[in-house]
């Protein structure tokens, strides 16, 4: 990693004099240069990708703060430059960063072609326009989420700026590597690692069990990491369910003050489900490990990363989100440490199949040592449906249960499986005679869908572009209070509905199962994954009298008359055949592979089988195991 006077004299001996170079800034992983006279800058059209090539980083380029135009006159012409069709929705200025922030409903308009709407807006005010999408739907997190970045910019420039500092000091080269598994090893749920090197303390995930009854289980052994929060200096996400992220605000509430990198959906996301996650806890527990103001924190120390794009997190660790085909936004991490001295996939949580939301994992990466894998359908006996099997399956059991006048509760996780639903429901059921309820939550994840098109399935993301978005069709509607939700699951009426969180581990859909199980003309379906302490497993395993807390929070018991269907082929998760394609067509071929994120026994049975198919080392590690890989 360079220097700052390295960087620095690399960009001035690039840059003509005629554009004006007035400073340098490091911003984070990223290279800001201020301009006075962009026009000049742009007559080369080649020269930001030499500057980019000579430092090996991402650079960003803004003008000079003293040719900015002012505010309402910028306005004014930004208005001018920009055709009618793009659908303006807000224009606002981010004086910290000499950006305006540009919301359309057609962002590619905004751009242009080959970005000339941009260039112009940036000469005619100085101004760097940044593009973001409106959402088709009206969507209070995405106003919010906006808002408070807009509104903490000052802050953000002043944490980018010390970041930025502390990752120019030079590199020593790289001894060893070694891992600590915290949480998700021989289970599912509170995903969290630590990976070390002489010079950096990484995170990856630090997520939380919400689907178990031991309270030992529910949080990662930050206490065995061997060093305190502040000596932290990142976390890298890899995606929003909260068994990833769930206590991430947590290491802000105690300590921390470092970046939490992760894709720009996965950070909306990730805001949404834990700001839900605390309610629930308050409302259900009546006490959480952290606060809303723990969430604002960690929103601040955000920087987002797009699949591809290679980011140095400290000197000597770099890191590359790649598609894990699991949710909107979800990645693997490929992280590079040293100079070639140890390569790392971490595959999170990975779909190597068909969906209706996503495009299949990832398998080609520049270079894998170690593979540190998901084994959450890690048995042989764990071979799913085709999606086709599934779609005919779940319109047989809605069609069966809602003639009969019965209704039908799906549990789902808000996002995601909420998601893949809505689209089979709207295909199999073109103009259904039973309306189809979800949540509030739902809908809000809905809109950020829409947000992030580009990480979707070709035609979802079509559609969307099309102002023809699958999640907000008539046949949806929205709930969005107990009264309502009463009244639904009361009604004689026959009803599909789509309710978090998808174990039963509280929230709607364990409010819905009160309500509706003892009626057997009602059915419930499992679509997801249910952990092994999780009331869905128990439920699913065919338990008809299940432990529940009542209003009083008090133990009771739960009759469940209603009938119970599982439909495995819509899981996020790859099953056993895919996991060994996964594995099987991953290039460079891995030369150590650990399964993770599963029960014990299927972590041991696809290690076995791994190393017997691929002749690779293969591990299980259990909590509070250390690994040294180099």
């Amino acid at each position: 990693m360079s220097t700052i006077k390295e960087i620095e004299e690399g960009v001035a001996s690039v840059v003509p004099a005629e554009c004006g170079l007035s400073k340098v800034e490091f911003e984070g992983p990223q290279i800001v240069i201020y301009l006075k006279n962009m026009a000049a800058f742009y007559r080369d059209e080649n020269l930001i990708t030499k500057i980019a090539s000579k430092l090996r980083k991402k650079v960003v380029l803004r003008s000079d703060s003293s040719v900015l135009m002012p505010p309402e006159r910028a306005k004014e012409r930004i208005e001018q430059l920009i055709p009618p069709e793009a659908g303006v929705k807000d224009i606002k200025f981010d004086a910290s960063f000499n950006e305006v922030q540009i919301e359309a409903m057609k962002p590619g308009v905004v751009i242009g072609k080959g970005g000339s709407v941009l260039k112009s807006i940036i000469i005619a005010t100085g101004w760097s326009p940044k593009v973001l999408r409106s959402p088709t739907m009206p969507s209070e997190i995405e106003a919010a989420i906006r808002n408070a970045l807009l509104n903490n910019s000052e802050q953000r420039k002043k944490f980018l700026l010390g970041l930025g500092k502390k990752m120019t000091v030079a590199s020593n080269g790289c001894e060893w590597v070694k891992v600590t598994a915290l949480g998700g090893f021989k289970e599912v749920g509170r995903s969290c690692f630590l990976l070390q090197t002489p010079a950096s303390n990484v995170l990856v995930d630090c997520g939380i069990n919400p689907d178990t009854s031991d309270p030992s289980k529910n949080y990662p052994y930050l206490n065995a990491m061997g060093i305190s929060l502040e000596q932290l200096d990142a976390v890298i996400l890899s995606h929003a369910h909260l068994d990833h992220c769930g206590f991430i605000p947590y290491l802000y509430a105690y300590g921390y003050e470092g970046p939490v990198y992760c894709t720009p959906p996965t950070r909306d996301l990730m805001v949404l489900l834990q700001q839900d996650a605390v309610n629930i806890m308050h409302s259900e527990h009546g006490k959480s490990p952290y606060a809303e103001k723990d969430i604002k924190k960690q929103l601040n120390h955000v920087i987002t990363r797009e699949y591809g794009e290679v980011t140095d997190v400290t000197p000597d660790v770099r890191f590359t989100f790649h598609n894990a085909g699991h949710m909107l936004g979800s990645a693997q991490i490929h992280m590079h440490i040293g100079e070639g001295f140890h390569n790392l996939v971490y595959s999170g949580d990975i779909k190597y199949g068909k969906t209706k939301l996503c495009d299949p994992a990832v398998t080609n990466f520049p270079r894998v040592d170690t593979l540190m894998m998901e084994s959450t359908y890690g048995s042989h006996l764990d071979v799913k449906p085709r999606i086709e099997e599934c779609d005919n399956r779940i319109y047989d059991v809605i069609k069966r249960t809602t003639d009969a006048g019965g209704k039908v509760l799906i549990p789902v996780i808000a996002s995601g499986r909420a998601q893949e639903m809505m689209l089979v429901l709207e295909e199999k059921f073109k103009d259904p005679d039973f309306p189809v309820y979800f949540d509030g939550l739902s809908k809000e994840s809905s809109a950020i869908h829409t947000v992030y098109p580009e990480y979707l399935r070709r035609n979802v993301q079509r559609r969307i572009l099309q102002n023809d978005s699958p999640f907000d069709k008539p046949m949806f509607n929205t709930i969005t209070t107990r009264d309502k939700r009463k009244g639904i699951a009361e009604s004689k009426d026959p009803a599909v509905i789509l309710a978090p969180s998808g174990m039963l581990s509280g929230g709607p859909s364990v409010e819905f199962l009160k309500m509706m199980a003892d009626d057997p003309k009602n059915t419930l379906i499992f679509v997801g994954y249910q952990a092994a302490l999780s009331m869905g497993r128990k439920v699913q395993n065919g338990e008809r009298d299940v432990p529940i807390l009542n209003e009083q929070n008090k133990q009771d018991t739960l009759k469940v008359n209603m009938n119970v269907v599982t439909i495995d082929g819509f899981s996020g998760h790859s099953d056993w055949s895919q996991l060994l394609a996964y594995a099987r067509n991953a290039r460079p071929r891995p030369n150590r592979i650990f399964t993770m994120h599963g029960e014990a026994s299927k972590c041991e049975e696809l290690a076995r089988t791994l190393n017997k198919m691929l002749h690779s080392e293969t591990r299980v590690p259990m909590p509070l195991d250390t690994m040294r890989l180099k």
